[in-house]
This record gives structure tokens, C-alpha cells and sequence, in this order.
């Protein structure tokens, strides 16, 4: 069900963000009077079809994997004579770079949207106080404690977890001071510490733990939750609600403590003392082995957490009206942008590992979590994707929306189109650069699973 679950997922999520990049060409191009011929969500066969008025046919193909704005080209088929002005290749080249920027710039504007309704709806985030600090690392060169809570990354407002993520990951790799603004006990402290290559080779980093931090939490009882059908957990008569005293007759603390020592015994025989219904019972579970991020193994038993409930004092709900939260969403826009960006720039020149590079799989994975987490949760992945997608179009690869502006360009310039011999090495070229990308992503999902 898992499998069936994580591919909905994708499938729904590329949908969503392929429908408005296409839909940015597609509303641009008849705005301009081009002429569309079909509007295809999905590549292959199309299940479901219909033709409008002016004779566009929307089609929902097979294969969900992106999708295609079909516009009235010379270059394609023979036109007629009365409708060689509305064919592609005969606007101006400015007509041509607003047909194909709308795309990226339609994906922008739906991460906006989405910032903007949860907003409006409201939402609650953790404050980022800090729990614990580990030993040599930078967190604890500038001398935080637990009880802290982080306000400003190099001047950046940070109100959530998220923030602070976000600020930490913009100066991954990179060697100079960072300082961080905090809050404990209603005194105002600035902290700092020098950075060298910070972050630069990790794959799938976590800045707010790779800088050294644990997020504060309650205290958390080894009491399980979901029981995932077929797991170790279940095979073994473990029931949620069981609270976990002991493995191997040595006590537990609480839920980290348990999942530190499930997760270092991988296929091993482990014996857990529970309590159940008031009475204690002894049951033997063998932990699943598991490839971790870093290739060891580890094990698992498929169970969950039962739910805890967090201190008010450590939520904050945002919620504002429909003006207020424009800037809101603009200002979340833009830090999702200059984040994506600055990660983009460094594994460029090497400053950030190309391993972080992801792919349909670990999207997939993503969007299933998120979608399954809650409504804020999987809109918030969106917004993000949208973003990314939105840049990584515009990036001058042929092919790519970014290609196509970039030729265009030169056009308008030169006043005469690239060769088309030019254009074929280009084309060629692109297509291969694209194919080495996703072969790479596909092979980062890999080891990720």
C-alpha cells in the first residue's frame, strides 16, 4: 500500500505543478494570439480528450512524467497561408521569450498563491529554541545552551525550525563568521563563530543538526503509536499503546533512547519487557536491516510514536488577512528563491556536494510524507517544488524553457535567428546534459534508499 501510496502521491504532485507551467505557455500564447493546438498534461496516449471552441484539444495522457503546450509551428507541418500569422514561428522574437518564460514565471506565481492561502488560513510553527548541543561543533564554539531560542541567522528573522534550516543551508561550504541573534530568558544575545567548509561535502545535509543543534521537544514516553502491517513490530504481537520498559533487561528512558538502541542492533534478536493493560509482558522482536544515508546498517521494526502534546508557549500560529498576507507570502517566495539559488550556485563551483541533487524517487518520498503529514505540510512542498522548477527551466540549457528564451534573445540582438545548425548542436548537446542529470538523480534516489 506504501508503493501505491508514494506514487499517487508523485503523480498528483506532478500534475499539479506540470498543469501550472503548461498553463503559463498556454495563456500567454493565446493572449498573444498563437495559435494552440493541444494542451497535454502527461506524455503518450491520451486517456480523456476534449476540443474547445477555437479548436485547442486538452488532453490527459498516460505517462504523468510532465507534459506540453503543442502551438501552430511552420517548423512542424505545413500551415495554410491565412494562418501564418498565428503560427509560433512567425511572432517577434519578445512574443517568443514571453511564451516561453510564462512558464517558470506561472510556476512563481503559484508558490506565491500557496504562501499567500496558508496565510490566510493560519498555521502553527515550533519556536526554534534549542534542546541540546553537541560537543565540537559550531554551536558549541559559540557557546549556546539549552533553553535558547534563535531569532535572527546573519540577521535573518528565523520563527521556525524551517527558518533557521533554511539560513544555515545558504552558508554551507562556505569559510567566514556567522552570527546567530537569540533570546533566553527575555535577554537579547548575539552569538558568532567562524565557518570553514562547513556542510560542503554532506549529502542530504541537515544544517540545524550538522551545526551542532537539537531542537528542544517534550519529553517523549517509549510508548508506541502505528504499527506498520508486515513490519517486525507486527509479526511480533507488538500492539500501539505497548509502552516499552526494557530491551535486553536494560531499562529505557524515553522514545530516543529506544529507537538509538533498535536502530543499532540490525537483525538482532532483542528482547522487550512492555507494559500493557497495567501488566508486563516480554516479547521478541528482530529488527528489519536498513541501509542508512551514510551506507551502514541499521535496523528497524516498523513501529511509530504515540502523539505527544507540545507546550503553547512553544507554538506560534500566524494567521492574517487577505492584504497583510501578501507581503508574507512574497517574503517566504523570496527566501525559498535565493535559497535555491545559492544551493544551485555552490555545487556549481563545488562548494556544495552534487549529491544533493534529487530525483522522482526521493520526490516521490517526499510528497507522500507531506501529503500524509497534512494539508500545510504537502501545499508548503509545492510552493517549494514550484520554485525549483521554475528555475531550473529557466536555466540557458536547449530544451529547456531557459534554452529556448536564450535564442530567442540572441535573435532579437543579432536581428537574425541562431543557425540551424547551431541550434542542433545545442539541442544534441542539451539532451545529453539533461540525460546525464537524471541518470545522476536517479542514481542519488538510489542510495538514499
Amino acid at each position: 500500500m506504501s508503493v501505491i501510496q508514494t506514487v499517487l502521491a508523485l503523480i498528483v504532485t506532478l500534475g499539479i505543478l506540470v498543469t501550472v507551467h503548461e498553463f503559463g505557455h498556454f495563456w500567454v500564447a493565446r493572449r498573444l494570439g498563437i495559435r494552440v493546438l493541444r494542451f497535454s498534461v502527461g506524455f503518450g496516449r491520451p486517456l480523456f480528450m476534449r476540443r474547445d471552441r477555437h479548436g485547442t484539444e486538452f488532453a490527459l495522457a498516460a505517462i504523468p512524467l510532465g507534459g506540453y503546450v503543442k502551438m501552430l509551428d511552420e517548423r512542424e507541418g505545413e500551415v495554410p497561408e491565412a494562418e501564418k500569422h498565428l503560427a509560433f514561428n512567425r511572432q517577434t522574437p519578445p512574443r517568443r521569450i514571453a511564451v516561453a518564460a510564462a512558464g517558470p514565471i506561472a510556476n512563481f506565481i503559484f508558490a506565491v498563491f500557496a504562501y499567500w492561502l496558508l496565510a490566510v488560513i493560519g498555521f502553527s510553527t515550533l519556536a526554534p529554541v534549542i534542546g541540546e548541543v553537541e560537543p565540537e561543533t559550531p554551536a558549541q564554539r559559540m557557546a549556546l545552551e539549552s533553553g535558547m531560542e534563535v531569532l535572527e541567522v546573519d540577521g535573518r528573522q528565523t520563527p521556525s525550525w524551517r527558518h533557521v534550516g533554511m539560513a544555515l543551508l545558504q552558508r554551507a561550504g562556505e569559510q567566514g563568521e556567522i552570527s546567530l541573534t537569540l533570546e533566553q530568558e527575555d535577554r537579547r544575545l548575539e552569538r558568532s563563530t567562524r565557518l570553514q567548509g562547513w556542510l560542503g561535502g554532506a549529502r542530504d545535509p541537515n544544517p540545524v543538526r550538522e551545526f551542532g543543534i537539537e531542537p528542544w521537544r517534550p519529553d517523549i514516553p517509549p510508548v508506541l503509536g502505528e504499527i506498520r502491517p508486515g513490519s517486525p513490530a507486527e509479526q511480533a504481537g507488538l500492539q500501539s499503546g505497548d509502552r516499552v520498559v526494557a530491551v535486553n533487561d536494560e531499562p529505557v528512558a524515553d522514545w530516543f533512547a529506544l529507537v538509538k538502541r533498535i536502530r543499532a542492533a540490525p537483525g538482532e534478536s532483542l528482547s522487550l519487557r512492555l507494559e500493557r493493560d497495567g501488566s508486563e509482558r516480554t516479547v521478541t522482536v528482530t529488527p528489519a536491516v536498513e541501509t542508512g544515508g551514510e551506507g551502514e546498517s541499521i535496523g528497524r521494526i516498523g513501529a511509530g510514536v504515540q502523539s505527544v502534546s507540545w507546550p503553547d508557549e512553544m507554538r506560534r500560529q500566524t494567521q492574517l488577512g487577505p492584504i497583510r498576507a501578501v507581503p508574507e507570502a512574497f517574503s517566504h517566495f523570496w527566501n525559498d528563491t535565493r535559497t535555491t539559488l545559492v544551493a544551485v550556485g555552490k555545487m556549481a563551483n563545488g562548494l556544495l556536494s552534487v549529491r544533493n541533487i534529487s530525483g522522482p524517487i526521493t520526490i516521490a518520498r517526499v510528497a507522500e510524507t507531506t501529503v500524509t503529514t497534512g494539508f500545510e505540510s504537502f501545499v508548503r512542498f509545492l510552493a517549494y517544488l514550484s520554485i525549483s522548477l521554475g528555475i531550473v527551466n529557466l536555466l540557458p540549457i536547449p530544451i529547456l524553457d531557459g534554452g529556448h528564451i536564450l535564442f530567442y534573445a540572441w535573435e532579437w540582438g543579432r536581428g537574425r535567428p541562431v543557425s540551424e545548425a547551431v541550434q542542433g548542436l545545442w539541442l544534441r548537446l542539451g539532451l545529453l546534459l539533461i540525460a546525464m542529470l537524471t541518470v545522476f538523480a536517479l542514481y542519488n534516489d538510489v542510495l538514499r534508499l
